[in-house]
This record gives C-alpha cells, structure tokens and sequence, in this order.
C-alpha cells in the first residue's frame, strides 16, 4: 500500500478491486445462499468480535439493507466495553454456545460469521455450532491471516464454514508502509465491501426472480418511518432487537 498523498487511495481502490475479482463466484454462491433464506422466510444471523463488530452493524438496521437480519452478539465482544476485556472474551470458549442458544436459528436461516483471523474462540465455535445444528455458515474471513495467526479454538473459521468469502486481508491488518507495514488497516473495508457486493448481487438475483426483498429505507427521509415501522412490526418477533 501507498503513503496517504501519494496514492493511497489508488491502492485501496486496486486492492478492493482484487478481492472483488478473487470473490466473484463465492458471491454469486453468497447471494444464492440468502436468497433461499429469504424466500423461505428464515433469518441471516451475522456475528463477529472486536472490530468485525463493524461488519455485524453494517448488516444490522441498514438503510439499503435486509431487515431479516439477527446480530449475534454479547455485550462483552466490543472494546468499548472493555478492550482488553473483548480480548479475552473472543478467546473464551462457551460464548458462542450462549449467544446462539439464545437466537435460536430456526430450520431455513443462515449464519454470517465475521473475523479476519478466524481463530478465536468466538468465530470458530459461533461457525461450528452453526454447522453441526444443520444451518449454512458464511464465512468473511483471510485464509491467508489464518495461517499466520495461533490457532486457539482447534479450529479454524474456515474449516468450520459452507462458503468462504477471502477478504484477502494480510497477517495483522496493517498495510503501510508496504515494505514495513504498521497503520492503515484494511479489514473492515474489506468485509463492508465484500458484504454489499452480497447485496447487490443479491437484489439482482432477487429481480430476476420476482422475489420481493425486505430492505429498510433511511430514516432520514420523509414518509421512511412507517415503512421502516412495518418491517419492525414483521419482523420483531424473531429479531429482539429490533
């Protein structure tokens, strides 16, 4: 990657462009995968830790976004609670058994799992579960961070997953300077990225099919609210967050 002010912005926009390139099936297969889901009435559960939590609010009462969406969360994943604290609690085994027990995925939902690394305890366990409880898991991970990373669940994210999405993003995030990387990390412009290439894929699949889609609108635009208010309505049974 190149220094802020001398290209910079061309290298994330060639990086970007890479990942798009490397995902371009696995996105297909992705907006395939949701599709179902939504055709079928089921929920996509997105999760994450630390800052992959960024990508579970990017998925979670977006404008533009599906509103058939669970965030997979517990209070002590994100560093503003607590940053060594998230640290620990990534790495702690059982927490994901807790999390998803209590969303309780039904018969035709589809579990997102968020993580650059993909070896905590958190990701892995959240994907493992998933699986063995008969549920797709999407993975939007770097294979290639994996292998640079400890492994402390037995695992690994993208063992555990259906469909991997590669981020592509490096060993520790970083990106500048090139030949030394400490600052510029790309992770979650990767995985935002990534995840909106899903959506648009997937309401082109959707149109083709006369499939109807779920999106909320942007509350702030006139008349949004009781749009938005409907989907809630719909969907606040499954989703207690909402």
């Amino acid at each position: 990657m190149s220094a802020p002010g001398s290209g910079y912005g061309e290298a994330v926009r060639a990086y970007l462009q890479r990942v798009e390139q490397h995902n371009s099936t696995a996105v297909d297969r992705a907006a395939d995968l949701l599709l179902e889901c939504v055709r079928a009435g089921g929920c996509i559960h997105t999760g994450g830790a630390g800052h992959s939590l960024a990508a579970v609010a990017e998925t979670f009462f977006r404008a533009g976004g599906l509103a058939c969406i669970r965030p997979l969360y517990h209070p002590d994943l994100l560093p503003l609670h607590g940053a060594l604290a998230s640290t620990v609690a990534e790495r702690r085994s059982g927490l994901a058994e807790q999390v998803l027990a209590e969303a309780a995925p039904g018969e035709h939902d589809v579990v997102v799992v968020f993580s650059s690394s993909g070896v905590n305890a958190f990701p892995v366990e959240l994907a493992a579960l998933a699986r063995r409880a008969g549920h797709p898991v999407l993975a939007v991970t770097s294979p290639a961070a994996t292998r640079a990373a400890p492994r402390r669940a037995g695992s690994t994210l993208s063992e555990q997953a259906t469909l991997i999405l590669d981020s592509l993003v490096p060993p520790g995030d970083v990106t500048h300077p090139a030949h030394d990387p400490v600052t510029a990390p790309i992770s979650t412009l990767a995985v935002v990225f990534l995840w909106n290439a899903v959506l648009v894929r997937l309401i082109d699949r959707a149109a083709a099919e006369d499939v109807e889609l779920p999106l909320w609108r942007s509350s702030n635009v006139v008349g949004n609210d009781e749009w938005n208010k409907a989907l809630i309505a719909r969907y606040q049974h499954r989703i207690p967050q909402l």
